[in-house]
């Protein structure tokens, strides 16, 4: 018998998320009204992304990202560009309670507290991932389903490209991480520090529902990353480079009502990454090996249901061309969802 994954999110659920990211990237438009500059648009290793390019009170120019080129994010610039004000927090909030409501996906809110927060600190903006189970939370409410499964966590996952891989993010924007986490009076705890720099992990000692990771590609020193520019210094991890590639934005919402955009990877890049680090997990880490396996089924699940397969194909054959440590790992998670997952048939076939 198969595992139901997922159930599509109802017509009125998908309307009332779209329209709610509508808003929130009006409102990170909005932002802008003070700073005297320009839209531009910039490509990079083959698509467009759109910035709005300023100088700062210190003179410096600097690019703030806007998202994706396309006809949505033209759309807002232009409908921005007609109003140059207004205020939207009253509709985003009555917006996000009404997609909770209709049956989209949302975070707890302590969390959600920490990842808006990170988001008005500029986080995103520097170039930040929301990675995880979190990501996978968001990534569904925008592909229009309701995850059934291997949807709870009590971490907070992020990532930064560092200097490692090439993303179009804005990434000289200079913020302090430590001090967005503080600001929240949460009592969370840099519990992991290198070379005397604040540290890529963070915990609240009394509660075990809020702890946070910091991660980056793996470095030919292996050694932690330092990003002065953040404040923070990154753990490394193999393979993570692959997910930080041709990343998306989504919105995460908040069981409190709260909703903010955030950067995640691209659902066919998280769900063959999951295969890939499966194997990586020591034996006292088969519950959350198992729940990526759960997430990457459910994933192209959607994908191949909606005739998306194609997206799947183009990003395995980038992750086998990686070299023969790659292969075996991938064909290992391969192998290991589809005994878990036996209906994934499409999956079966690509190579």
């Amino acid at each position: 018998m198969s595992t139901k994954l997922y159930e599509p999110l109802s017509l009125s659920a998908q309307t009332a998320y779209a329209e709610l990211q509508d808003q929130l990237r009006i409102q990170n438009i909005d932002q802008f009204k003070e700073l005297p500059g320009a839209f531009h648009k910039q490509v990079q290793k083959g698509k467009a992304y759109i910035y709005y390019g300023y100088r700062d009170i210190d003179g410096v120019g600097r690019m703030a990202y806007v998202g994706p080129e396309d006809q949505r994010v033209t759309h807002l610039i232009e409908k921005y560009q007609a109003l140059k004000t207004g205020d939207y927090l009253s509709r985003i909030k009555g917006l996000a309670q009404s997609a909770e409501v209709l049956g989209c996906g949302s975070a707890l809110t302590k969390h959600f507290r920490v990842v808006n927060r990170l988001r008005q600190y500029g986080f995103f903006s520097a170039g930040g991932i929301l990675i995880g189970t979190h990501a996978f939370l968001a990534m569904g409410n925008m592909l229009g389903v309701k995850w059934l499964t291997s949807n709870t966590t009590m971490d907070v996952d992020f990532a930064h490209a560092g200097k490692n891989v090439s993303i179009a993010l804005g990434a000289n924007v200079k913020i302090s991480v430590h001090d967005a986490l503080n600001s929240l009076e949460m009592g969370l705890l840099p519990i992991a520090e290198f070379s005397g720099k604040t540290g890529a992990q963070y915990r609240n000692p009394k509660d075990p529902e809020l702890r946070l990771d910091f991660v980056t590609p793996q470095t030919r020193s292996g050694g932690p990353v330092v990003l002065p520019e953040l404040g923070l210094t990154l753990e490394c991890l193999k393979f993570m480079e692959f997910s930080l590639v041709s990343t998306t934005q989504a919105v995460l919402l908040s069981k409190g009502g709260g909703a903010c955009i955030v950067n995640i990877p691209a659902p066919e890049r998280y769900a063959i990454h999951k295969l890939i680090v499966y194997g990586e997990r020591p034996i006292n880490e088969r519950v959350k090996a198992n729940k990526d396996l759960g997430q990457a089924a459910a994933i192209f699940k959607v994908l191949f249901d909606g005739g998306n397969g194609d997206l799947v194909r183009q990003a395995w054959t980038d992750a086998i061309s990686r070299g023969p440590g790659w292969v075996r790992r991938l064909n290992q998670g391969k192998t290991a969802l589809l005994k878990q997952y036996p209906e994934l048939l499409d999956l079966a076939n690509v190579r």
